[in-house]
């Protein structure tokens, strides 16, 4: 974090952990929406996206987050499948396939869907020990 910047609480912390998830949730969505799409060569098929995530350390408070670097292509290769009668098939006879594992990106979203859910619960917890702490003075 640059030297003008506050430091960082328990809530920006949440909150850039919370986008990172929501940042994880999507790209598994895009994969999810593109699988099993079929394209008329390898170089045209959908490649899958991952997130790339940075470690952002905060020296006033010496606490670590997350920052999200970009989204990149994956480099898997696509599946040809023999398919003479697809309207996209080259002159083999061939489609190209989207190479999406879809139980994968399923369990991608779901473990994301989990650390959003449980970071929620931990700002609901630390908002009502801060009330309680508020009403006991």
């Amino acid at each position: 974090m640059s030297g003008n910047q506050p430091p960082m609480t328990m809530f920006t912390l949440a909150q850039r952990a919370m986008s990172a998830q929501l940042v994880r949730m999507n790209a598994a969505a895009s994969n999810l929406a593109n699988a099993g799409s079929v394209s008329g060569s390898e170089k045209a098929s959908y490649k899958p996206i991952r997130p790339v995530f940075s470690e952002n350390l905060d020296n006033a408070s010496g606490l670590a987050s997350v920052d999200v670097q970009g989204i990149q292509r994956e480099q898997a290769a696509a599946v040809r499948q023999h398919d003479p009668g697809h309207p996209l098939a080259d002159a083999n006879g061939d489609v190209w396939v989207a190479p999406v594992d879809e139980n994968a990106e399923m369990v991608e979203m779901l473990d994301a869907s989990r650390q959003y859910q449980n970071l929620v619960e931990a700002l609901s917890t630390a908002k009502q020990l801060m009330l309680d702490t508020v009403r006991m003075k």
